[in-house]
């Protein structure tokens, strides 16, 4: 039974299992933390629970919350060591009210800390999926954040928006509801009394992502608009709907299934929805290694479900072995899919817009049978 309405979030048959992001501005304000909007929202998760949903939350604020006990400058992201310094604070004080309040209700809380790295190295994803669901069966609520306090810029998020996509893909979630200060995403400027509301999106186009700006409006958080695009388009990949709405408000939950406001993202149709669990991984991936830029007809070639041969590489970018996650791009920089390299970075320079026949003399050895096959490929 796919998510057809916002009210179906609080619908056990519709969704078994829900993932909440929690934005810093929500926990943190600029005058210390919202406790009693946080009792508020833990007796809306305890209530999920009553009703047979499964809840994970993934929340941001450690940065936020450690920085005001340091008494740091730029809410601790004036350096990578403020933002790790005030993370280390930050985290024991988050985890610790969670499980207090979670407590107050006979739920318990169960911390889990991730990196990039634990949902974008395969063996480390297998891991937290397989992970997720027996806390879950155990009776925990699980507590995600992002391991501020050893992660660096290079493997950072950067924004739990998409930590929750990833996340909800791991756990077999139905949806992510992303609670931040905006109440959804609009057709423009949400600053402009003009401006529309979009209540269900199906598809992240390139038209969508011209409506987003890249800014937090409270300025604490990390991320914005574009990033929980991106977050939806990881969600639409697996399957997952994917919803905005603000957070700002008491009871937040029961305003967007009840009130139903916010912006619902939808898958676009089968091929989005029933991607592999290996091929939704891929497509989810925030780091590549390099990238191929194909001709039309390659283009075309994949669009039609085909591997990607060299005779239809036009550019390769990027220092990439074998194995390694790529995109494929079009002329225009569009990105196409993403796939697994067949070939180094070096061979693929070498074998661009050749001839399968002339691939063993260039190598000199057997050549493969695609740059990148297409079961180790998914389209975007």
């Amino acid at each position: 039974m796919p998510i057809a309405r916002l009210s179906d979030l609080a619908d056990k048959a519709a969704c078994r299992r829900l993932v909440v992001k929690v934005g810093s501005s929500l926990l943190v304000a600029r005058d210390g933390l919202r406790r009693g909007w946080i009792e508020g929202l833990v007796a809306e998760i305890a209530a999920a629970r009553a009703r047979g949903q499964d809840v994970i939350v993934v929340s941001s604020g450690a940065i936020a919350l450690g920085a005001k006990r340091l008494g740091l400058a730029k809410g601790g992201r004036g350096s990578l060591a403020d933002a790790q310094a005030a993370a280390a604070v930050g985290q024991i004080a988050l985890s610790g009210l969670w499980a207090e309040l979670l407590a107050d209700h006979g739920l318990t809380a169960a911390q889990l800390l991730l990196t990039l790295e634990d949902l974008e190295d395969r063996r480390r994803y297998l891991t937290a999926r397989a992970t997720l669901p027996r806390r879950l069966d155990a009776g925990a609520v699980p507590v995600a954040t992002e391991n501020d306090s050893v992660a660096t810029q290079e493997i950072r998020f950067g924004d739990t928006a998409r930590l929750a996509a990833r996340g909800a893909r791991a756990a077999g979630a139905a949806a992510v509801l992303l609670l931040s200060d905006v109440d959804a995403l609009y057709a423009r400027n949400p600053a402009d009394p003009a401006a529309k509301l979009l209540g269900q999106v199906t598809g992240v186009t390139a038209e969508i992502h011209a409506m987003a700006t890249g800014e937090s409006a409270s300025g604490m958080g990390s991320g914005g608009m574009t990033s929980k695009l991106q977050a939806a388009e990881i969600a639409e990949l697996a399957g997952i709907a994917l919803v905005i709405a603000n957070g700002t408000h008491d009871a937040p939950i029961a305003r967007a299934t009840e009130q139903g406001i916010g912006t619902l993202f939808v898958s676009r149709g089968p091929r989005r929805r029933k991607a592999g669990a290996r091929k939704a991984w891929l497509g989810g991936r925030l780091r590549l290694k390099g990238a191929l830029t194909v001709d039309p007809g390659a283009a075309r070639a994949l669009a039609g479900g085909s591997s990607l041969l060299a005779a239809g590489v036009t550019g390769v970018e990027g220092q990439f072995a074998r194995g390694d996650a790529i995109a494929i791009r079009d002329e225009d920089g569009v990105t196409l899919a993403h796939g697994l390299a067949e070939y180094s970075a070096a061979d693929c320079a070498l074998l661009q817009g050749r001839h399968s026949r002339e691939h063993a003399g260039l190598l000199g050895y057997a050549p493969r049978s695609a740059i990148v096959h297409r079961d180790q490929l998914v389209l975007l």
